[in-house]
């Protein structure tokens, strides 16, 4: 099995694409249209459910025991909490992420007649008005207001621009793309792992390659929520590779270079058998890759865990640093995650017996034991037959 080529340039542009729509969790529409017409323009068939997750499939050599791809099309963002007297805006955050992150964003308010701009900023935002009051300030969500760009001098004005409560906010992404590779951006988490993913199928559908078994790509909106792939998974999906972010920071392993490989997150370890498949493959196939532990991370498998799927899981990212603040990435990371993605739908199935929901223990996978517990189970055979 050699290793598909990734179109860079195609990879690069879809981010670019993809950064330009908002799409913070419950405003995901446009987003999932525009991947939608991008795998019809691939040639990859899917179906979208109810509220807007996609399931898109690559029929294999055979049905079972499928496989899935996934990466959330959802990011932060805010809603209007409150509307103030003197025309301001109070926030609640959509998702998990720090208000300190959120000063002096910009943003778009979508109102039901219409877009506005504006700023996030503290009530304290001037040093020639405040001085010293503005490095003082606390930092919380309490204790930031968005001016909206619009004649909004009272809360009566902000009403009758039809801006209220429970509006969505956007926040600017602010995207570069530096010659040396590095994307800095809002929203690398996910919107990079989307656009590996579709590099990764235009990998698969130019050189005509046909996975080992079905193999779905499935992109849900809900991940910063909570609810991830709780409602995007079919029964015949039996292992999933989770694509999201890793954690580049002085106490993790992850790395802005190459794949990191999730080993396990706050929910606990993930699949061994999938998550050394995946170790398997970055050897086998000269991909760059790392392990870490994430203490205070949860991806989409969490939700799909704990909504009782019965799959078996495991988690490639790229490094990012700063995540859920103003990120940054290396294209070599996304490029190595888009190939190990077309590595492990070409690869040979592991374990054939997780094509049926149950069976016996016939083909069951075995974990590596301690010498001392081969012994003692070889003993117990012996004991077992001589009886």
């Amino acid at each position: 099995m050699t290793r598909l080529s990734i179109d860079i340039d195609y990879l690069a542009e879809r981010l670019q694409h993809l950064l330009r729509i908002p799409s913070p969790t419950g405003f995901t529409d446009t987003i999932a249209r525009e991947v939608g017409e991008e795998l019809k323009r691939l040639g990859v068939s899917f179906e979208m459910t109810r509220r807007g997750a996609i399931r898109a499939k690559l029929p294999g050599k055979s049905r079972q025991p499928a496989r899935a791809l996934i990466s959330h099309l959802d990011t932060l963002g805010a809603q209007v909490r409150q509307i103030r007297d003197d025309g301001r805006l109070g926030l609640a955050p959509i998702g998990h992420w720090s208000a300190r992150f959120a000063e002096g964003a910009r943003v778009t308010i979508f109102a039901r007649p219409g877009t506005y701009r504006g700023t996030i900023l503290p009530p304290k935002a001037s040093g020639h008005a405040y001085g010293d009051g503005v490095d003082t300030a606390p930092i919380g969500w309490d204790h930031l207001q968005l001016r909206v760009d619009a004649m909004a001098g009272t809360g009566d004005d902000v009403r009758r621009l039809g801006i209220d409560i429970g509006d969505i906010v956007a926040i600017d992404p602010q995207p570069e793309f530096l010659d040396n590779g590095f994307i800095v951006s809002r929203h690398l988490d996910n919107k990079a792992g989307v656009a590996s993913m579709l590099a990764a199928l235009k990998a698969l559908t130019n050189a005509k390659a046909k996975p080992t078994v079905d193999t779905f790509w499935l992109f849900t909106i809900s991940e910063e929520v909570g609810h991830g792939a709780s409602n995007a998974l079919t029964h015949d999906i039996a292992s999933m590779v989770v694509i999201d972010n890793g954690c580049s920071a002085p106490e993790q392993n992850s790395s802005e270079f190459g794949v990191t490989i999730g080993m396990g997150d706050m929910t606990g370890p993930f699949d061994y058998h999938t998550t050394h498949k995946l170790i398997d493959l970055c050897e086998e196939q000269d991909i760059k890759y790392q392990r870490d532990v994430f203490k205070f991370y949860r991806s989409d498998s969490a939700s799909a865990l704990e909504a009782g799927a019965d799959v078996r899981t495991a988690l490639a990212t790229f490094g990012i640093d700063a995540s859920h603040g103003y990120e940054r990435i290396h294209m070599h990371a996304l490029r190595s995650l888009a190939e190990l993605q077309t590595a492990y739908a070409l690869s040979p199935v592991g374990i054939a017996r997780d094509a049926d929901e149950a069976g016996s223990m016939k083909g069951f996978p075995e974990q590596p034991e301690a010498d001392e517990a081969k012994q003692a189970l070889r003993a117990d055979s012996v004991a077992t037959e001589d009886a």
